[in-house]
């Protein structure tokens, strides 16, 4: 015989309810006596009760257990709220089930319910002779109801239809209605759909309920669903273009590309994702950039994608007429797209014309005097140096960076993806030193604090062009290593290659203020102070603010030391970090997700990233946090420089000495995904040089689209931004 690997308790033998009055409970334990993981549901009978269509006469909590290992234990409790059968007073037998999908098992328990007479009214009983219906935009749907009752005598009812808006109504979203004693009557309700574009294509939902005045209601549910009806339009202005568009001079020197508008409109009731093919025999001549590769077009609005086409111009020669095909794709294949092909014509005028090749020579004087130092306004931008530290705004609109150039610039975002925005922002100051850290004011973004090789720390206001920074120090030369704002962005903690971690006071009206602009710990102005300081025994590589509170501050470097301080409490915990490290080994990188601060990623020169969970070791005193996850794979076992996790946790982006920047999808447990477990390679630097920082973004596109940025700094000199565009199936739920 069978070992039953379900063990069930029940609280008491005999219940009893009074219906109208306060609900009853009783509990049920169940046990998981298996060998592996289940789910447990529960579900009560009684005689006769199971029989009322609609009936809802107990509630459960919870509704389903979460899968319990062997041995563990789920505690149901059951709440009476109406009785089995209405209008039954005596006594019956309930019959408790517990079942197991994953077991495959079931465990039955008995109890007498005593119901003693009550003064609730029975409710309706409210009959759909229709439940579902599909109509398209513009119909009259009739809606008919049945109603009846058992109570012995007249009475008034009133009738109420939930879920389709009002203003489709008719007749109204209440109806009245006189039962006679033991009668029944029929209404319906009338709905007059809008036109196409008002009216979207889905599944409705409604209810109708019937109530006597004081009573129960009672109801019955149906769906309205309106079917997809109309057509999307394509075309395109201009249809026909040339490179260069001037005629005259000459010619758009240096001109290759031609822009295209394609527009959609959607005259349907479907909202749809539009993209375009691109079809041409002339492809080989021809490179193409759609902007943005695709949008979602909402009913009864345009849209327009920008088609961009290069075509390489020769020197001499006569004109060239290219074609290319342009073909609508829509999301939703149910509606028509009407001039779905577009054939667009290219005209590619040469870059010069016979008269114009005695212009050429004074053409290139003035390019080789453009291009060279004597012309005021070089266009050669960028960083100079390595660059050494990233960070994207708030909005992922923008980038700050620090290079050993000894300049802080900004960057646009767009300007990596889209050739019509420059890159390049601008230059926001330049320091004596090479700049090791870069860090924005967290909320508003409007200050941008940089720390430097000389010790120094400088902070700019982003709002203003032209100012002089706020610069101070502690200790000249002693390496500044890394920054970080505390949460209310009054605090800044700077970290230094003497083991010195620093709390400087921000406060933003004393930034603001009209004050001196360089101070030192032994002459301080109101502008900055210095309000605490702990000295630890390595060079201080990286911070990170850890926990809810804001209160903790890791601290990470040299031998892989890991600490935690306290600096409310003035407490220095240290972490056990998995690997002890000699002179030569450093904690190069720390980093916690804003909306999962127990979350702490940590990357070494030994190649390891490791995942730690701060929860147990911060909330509680005693408690030891370990990692959850640690590899070395993904950058070749050298040293990694920089790690990032994204704002809800989900996304880990590392760079390091191989030359690679790779983005790590976690689970909601802070592991990596099994899906992604060797990482996607995002960027490679020029000659396999070194990523020194990273920062990763994730941007809610348009309806329900994500897409993943990383930005990143080598030694280079780049700045680059790439994207990553997570696949469906891809899952990250956490509960902040």
């Amino acid at each position: 015989m069978a070992e039953n690997r379900i063990l069930t308790q029940i609280s008491t033998q005999v219940l009893r309810f009074k219906p109208g009055k306060s609900p009853a409970t009783f509990e049920v334990e169940v046990v998981n006596q298996s060998d592996q993981f289940a789910t447990f549901q529960l579900e009560i009978h009684a005689p006769g009760g199971d029989e009322i269509p609609g009936a809802r006469w107990y509630r459960l909590s919870p509704d389903i257990s979460t899968k319990k290992p062997p041995g563990d234990v789920t505690q149901f409790v059951v709440t009476l709220v109406d009785a089995p059968i209405p209008g039954f007073v005596g006594t019956m037998t309930l019959t408790v089930r517990v079942f197991s999908l994953e077991l495959g098992e079931e465990k039955r328990e008995v109890l007498r319910l005593v119901v003693e007479g009550g003064t609730r009214l029975i409710p309706p009983i409210v009959e759909l002779p229709v439940q579902s219906f599909q109509s398209l935009p513009g119909d009259l749907v009739e809606m008919p109801v049945s109603v009846s009752h058992t109570i012995q005598q007249g009475n008034e009812i009133s009738i109420k239809l939930r879920g389709i808006d009002p203003d489709w109504l008719v007749s109204g979203m209440e109806q009245q209605l006189k039962l006679d004693a033991n009668g029944e009557a029929e209404t319906s309700f009338l709905c007059q759909l809008p036109i196409t574009t008002q009216t979207l294509s889905k599944i409705y939902p409604f209810t109708i309920e019937a109530a006597y005045k004081g009573g129960p209601p009672g109801q019955a549910q149906g769906t309205l669903e309106i079917l997809p009806q109309g057509f999307i339009n394509f075309g395109c202005a201009p249809v026909q273009a040339q490179i260069p568009e001037q005629k005259r001079g000459f010619q758009g020197w240096g001109a290759d590309f031609a822009t295209y508008r394609l527009q959609f409109e959607n005259e349907s009731n479907l909202p749809q994702q539009v993209s375009i093919q691109i079809r041409s025999k002339d492809q080989q001549r021809c490179t193409f950039q759609i902007f943005p590769d695709r949008t979602v077009l909402a009913p009864g609005k345009t849209v327009q994608l920008q088609l961009g086409v290069r075509s390489r111009r020769r020197w001499w020669g006569w004109l060239r007429r290219l074609t290319v095909e342009v073909k609508a794709v829509i999301s939703d294949p149910r509606l028509d797209i009407r001039n779905d092909t577009q054939l667009l014509k290219l005209s590619v005028l040469p870059l010069m014309r016979f008269w114009m090749q005695i212009l050429a020579a004074l053409l290139l004087l003035v390019l080789l005097w453009w291009a060279s130092w004597l012309n005021p306004n070089n266009l050669f931008w960028g960083h100079q140096g390595p660059v050494t530290s990233v960070q994207f705004n708030g909005m992922a609109n923008q980038i700050a960076t620090g290079s050993n150039d000894k300049t802080v610039r900004r960057w646009e975002v767009d300007g990596f993806f889209n050739p019509f925005v420059h890159q390049e922002i601008g230059i926001v100051g330049t320091s004596g030193k090479a700049v090791r850290v870069v860090r924005y004011k967290p909320v508003a973004n409007d200050w941008a604090a940089a720390g430097l090789e000389n010790g120094e720390i400088r902070i700019w206001n982003l709002l203003r062009k032209r100012q002089t920074p706020r610069a101070f120090s502690y200790q000249r030369d002693d390496r500044v290593l890394d920054l970080a704002f505390s949460q209310g962005s009054s605090y800044l903690f700077s970290g230094h290659g003497s083991g010195w971690v620093l709390q400087w006071d921000i406060a933003s009206d004393r930034l603001n203020a009209n004050l001196k602009t360089s101070i030192k710990a032994s002459n301080q102005t109101e502008a900055v102070s210095l309000v605490n300081q702990r000295k630890v025994d390595f060079a201080v590589y990286a911070l990170a603010l850890v926990g809810k509170r804001g209160q903790n501050l890791a601290i990470g470097g040299r031998f892989n030391q890991l600490m935690v301080w306290n600096w409310l409490q003035d407490n220095l915990r240290p972490l056990p970090y998995p690997y002890k490290g000699g002179q030569g080994d450093y904690l190069t990188s720390l980093d916690t997700a804003l909306y999962q601060p127990y979350l702490l990623a940590t990357g070494d020169t030994q190649g390891y990233i490791t995942l730690w969970d701060l929860r147990q070791c911060l909330d509680e005193q005693e408690g030891i946090c370990t990692p959850v996850d640690q590899w070395r794979q993904g950058h070749d076992g050298k040293p990694v420089r920089s790690v990032a996790l994204s704002e809800d946790g989900c996304y880990l982006a590392s760079g390091g000495d191989d030359g690679q920047v790779m983005l790590w999808p976690l689970t909601a447990e802070g592991k990596r995904n099994l899906d992604f477990f060797d990482g996607h390679l995002m960027s490679q630097s020029v000659g396999r040089k070194r990523f020194n920082s990273v920062d990763v973004k994730v941007v809610q596109r348009e309806v329900v689209k994500q897409e993943v940025l990383v930005t990143s700094g080598s030694d280079d000199t780049q700045v680059r931004v790439n994207w990553f565009f997570p696949p469906t199936s891809l899952k990250c739920d956490r509960n902040n």
